[in-house]
């Protein structure tokens, strides 16, 4: 497989224009595109014969607050024909939108739609950019990393009230620290049935 895609990596550097760079890591191929090169590295991977990513997996987005164009839309493709996948990255910002591709995938209209209510990405030629998982009249960006933990409220049904209410958004659990150590590691006794692991004598 990792010698299919460094193929495909050559062909594609081969035919994309300039400003589009390829990775290879890890067994996975990455476009790493910018915004006004987007729509024709799409067009190409979905109808090129030799790329047929006709299936839109998932569109998700990335935030990194330090950097200046502080969010990463990251779409992930599958090629059926070539038995391949693909993900492809173009950074943007809080201002700057980037290409909506639903007149390629349909089905990518409801993962731009997320990224726009998570993140506050905007997307230009969207059919219908609205909020998707949030509450009417909400305020912010939940995904964002900057994103503070109280001051909002949130809405439910009462049904002593007989209908919605908000209340303060209350967060049962503060943060945790986790050590992720096992509870069969870390004690100062050998459990039943360790000593056979390790290949020592029965205690």
């Amino acid at each position: 497989m990792d010698e299919a895609l460094k193929d495909l990596a050559g062909y594609l550097e081969g035919v994309l224009p300039g400003g589009v760079s390829a990775e290879l890591a890890y067994g996975e191929l990455t476009l790493l595109v910018t915004s006004g090169g987007l729509m024709k590295v799409m067009r190409l991977l979905h109808d090129d014969p030799q790329c047929q990513f006709v299936c839109m997996i998932d569109v998700c987005g990335v935030d990194y607050p330090g950097r200046e164009k502080r969010f990463d839309v990251v779409y992930h493709l599958l090629s059926p024909k070539q038995n391949q996948r693909i993900r492809v990255k173009v950074m943007t910002d809080e201002q700057t939108p980037v290409p909506s591709v639903t007149e390629i995938w349909p089905g990518a209209d409801w993962f731009e739609r997320e990224a726009y209510d998570m993140y506050g990405i905007l997307f230009t030629g969207h059919p219908d950019l609205r909020r998707l998982l949030t509450d009417y009249g909400f305020e912010g960006y939940p995904l964002r990393k900057d994103f503070p933990l109280t001051g909002y409220v949130e809405v439910r049904y009462d049904d002593e009230a007989k209908r919605v209410v908000y209340e303060p958004v209350k967060l049962n659990q503060e943060f945790r620290n986790f050590d992720f150590l096992s509870p069969w590691e870390g004690t100062d006794y050998v459990l039943p049935g360790d000593e056979k692991a390790s290949g020592g004598p029965a205690k």
